[in-house]
């Protein structure tokens, strides 16, 4: 999934794809780097990023979608506001990418109302103006597990299937640099209860701690944290570097292709 900032203010890439023309540009790049999902979005979600208000959402994503969606190539975008979503779902984007996991009042009845689009849930603690200021608490891996369980629960309630729905983690999202890296030690914990996960490392704050390096200078560190995700089991790596990501993926689907012949050849042989 690669990421499309259509903002003056995201945390990494902030104001390099502001307008429509640039913002397209930048999806034709992602494309060409091989990434198989495009996630817009209008409003920066960084600690302490301050809300747009809905009309300027709306003024930044639409161009956008409305453009993309020429390039047949599956559409997220990233709101929580149910106006947003129910304007890029009609203009024909596929998936809903929320960060709120639909706890704004009408976001659910907005996907569900729509026949077949996709949509992920994110755990977040508390909210982006404060959610560094006071990091979650105890077991990370439990509480974001409860947590998701239940919306994506609630949602097949009111008639979304299960395999419509992508779980993330919500990493960077009100918890401290040890319970992310928590989250990716014990992912498996999290996919046990069967729903595909969504990992969003690329560029974070947990990555600068433990490395040292400013947010442009965390490509390796990026790459390698969604090598171990997908190694865990993630099924959507979210990235700003695709290139560099496709590239590492795929020398470890071969490395894994050979394991797997091993195993096949292993299990043929006379005991």
């Amino acid at each position: 999934m690669g990421i499309v900032n259509v903002t003056p203010d995201s945390f990494s890439d902030g104001g390099r794809n502001a307008n429509t023309s640039a913002a397209l540009a930048h999806c034709e790049q992602l494309l060409a780097d091989g990434a198989n999902i495009l996630d817009i979005g209008g409003e920066s979600t960084r600690p302490g990023s301050p809300a747009v208000p809905l009309e300027e959402e709306l003024a930044r994503v639409l161009p956008v979608v409305r453009e993309a969606t020429r390039l047949n190539v599956p559409l997220s975008v990233d709101t929580y506001k149910p106006e947003v979503m129910r304007a890029v779902l009609d203009l024909g984007a596929d998936i809903v990418n929320d960060i709120w996991a639909l706890r704004q009042p009408g976001a659910a009845q907005v996907v569900a109302s729509h026949p077949q689009c996709g949509v992920c849930l994110m755990h977040m603690h508390r909210d982006p103006q404060t959610m560094q200021q006071a990091p979650m608490e105890g077991d990370p891996v439990q509480q974001v597990l409860s947590f998701l369980e239940r919306a994506a629960l609630d949602l097949q309630g009111l008639g979304v299937e299960k395999s419509r729905i992508v779980l993330d983690a919500g990493i960077g999202f009100g918890k401290t640099v040890e319970q992310n890296f928590a989250l990716l030690a014990q992912q498996a914990r999290l996919q046990a209860a069967g729903y595909a996960w969504l990992a969003g490392w690329s560029r974070k704050s947990s990555l600068g701690a433990v490395t040292g390096l400013p947010v442009d200078q965390r490509l390796g560190a990026s790459v390698a944290a969604a090598v171990l995700a997908v190694e865990r089991g993630a099924r959507i790596v979210r990235a700003h570097d695709v290139r560099d990501t496709v590239a590492a993926l795929r020398v470890w689907q071969a490395m894994q292709a050979q394991q797997d012949a091993l195993r096949g050849s292993s299990a043929t042989q006379p005991q």
